[in-house]
């Protein structure tokens, strides 16, 4: 045993770090394709901001009030709509809005991407075996890698600002929803793809029509712990200069100021509540629990 330390202790250390600062700084060898996926995402952010700026405070919040009782109009969930009144309303009465409207860019642009590569990708991986021996692992090493680790390769490759705060988010957001759309297309019932194969579905007609549907509670579960993560990216992503209520906690750390880090905290976890609801009556499961 001695004589193993001894021959271990002899082998040079391996050149790990060094290794991933030559793959980082290769791809920063492609200025020209990251420009335009900055520029890309860079579009996205500055529209849904736009939309968001265009609406008053007190008309989004009825705008949400709204949305919230067609989507939960069935379970009567009176007690969600007057949470959100009341905590949008302090969010306002605190002067943090256009920190919210920030912070909720950040979230739904974040979204929007890891549905766009994510659905498909799960997909993928519940129709081929290959693919999700491969892609498993990646997956738990995103979701296990400390956030902060995404932020260095992130400020190299996209810079300073809300688009390097969107890359992190994704990356660390991106394996719950392919995980779970790849677990909803694997419980539909093989009783139910061989009759849609029996009365003359194609692949595609299967899928968009009795895959994806009885899959649907699944994936949107996987989208909601992904707005959830990426959620619990915004503190993290104000120390490269992201914007918004997590930029006013980062600022409260750095001034011990502990009122205005737990006010800011708040109106995080108010927003937090708020889309969880509303993702989840999206989901059905509301519903499902009434009726059970």
């Amino acid at each position: 045993m001695n004589n193993l330390f001894a021959i271990l202790s002899g082998i040079p250390a391996i050149p790990l770090a060094k290794w991933i600062n030559s793959f980082v700084a290769w791809l920063t060898g492609f200025a020209g394709f990251f420009n335009a996926l900055t520029a890309g995402i860079g579009a996205i952010l500055d529209a849904i901001q736009w939309v968001l700026d265009l609406f008053p405070a007190w008309l989004f919040i009825i705008l949400i009030l709204i949305l919230t009782w067609f989507i939960l109009r069935k379970t009567k969930h009176w007690g969600s709509m007057l949470f959100e009144l009341l905590g949008l309303a302090l969010i306002w009465n605190q002067g943090y809005w256009h920190d919210m409207t920030q912070t909720l860019t950040l979230v739904l642009a974040t979204s929007l991407i890891i549905i766009v590569i994510g659905v498909p990708l799960g997909i993928w991986m519940a129709k081929s075996h290959t693919v999700n021996v491969i892609i498993r692992p990646i997956l738990s090493f995103m979701q296990t890698m400390p956030a902060f680790v995404y932020l260095i390769p992130a400020v190299a490759l996209f810079g300073i600002g809300m688009v390097p705060g969107v890359v992190a988010s994704v990356i660390f957001s991106l394996p719950p929803i392919v995980s779970m759309t790849c677990l909803g297309i694997q419980q539909v019932p093989a009783d139910l793809n061989e009759a849609a194969v029996s009365f003359g579905c194609t692949t595609w007609q299967k899928l968009f029509k009795v895959e994806l549907p009885l899959a649907k509670a699944t994936i949107i579960s996987g989208i909601n712990q992904g707005m959830m993560l990426a959620l619990s990216m915004v503190v993290i992503a104000s120390m490269i200069g992201t914007m918004g209520l997590g930029s006013l906690v980062y600022f409260a750390v750095g001034r011990n100021d502990a009122g205005a880090g737990f006010a800011a905290g708040i109106a995080i976890v108010i927003l937090a509540i708020i889309l969880d609801r509303l993702s989840e009556g999206l989901s059905g499961s509301n519903q499902n629990k009434k009726d059970n």
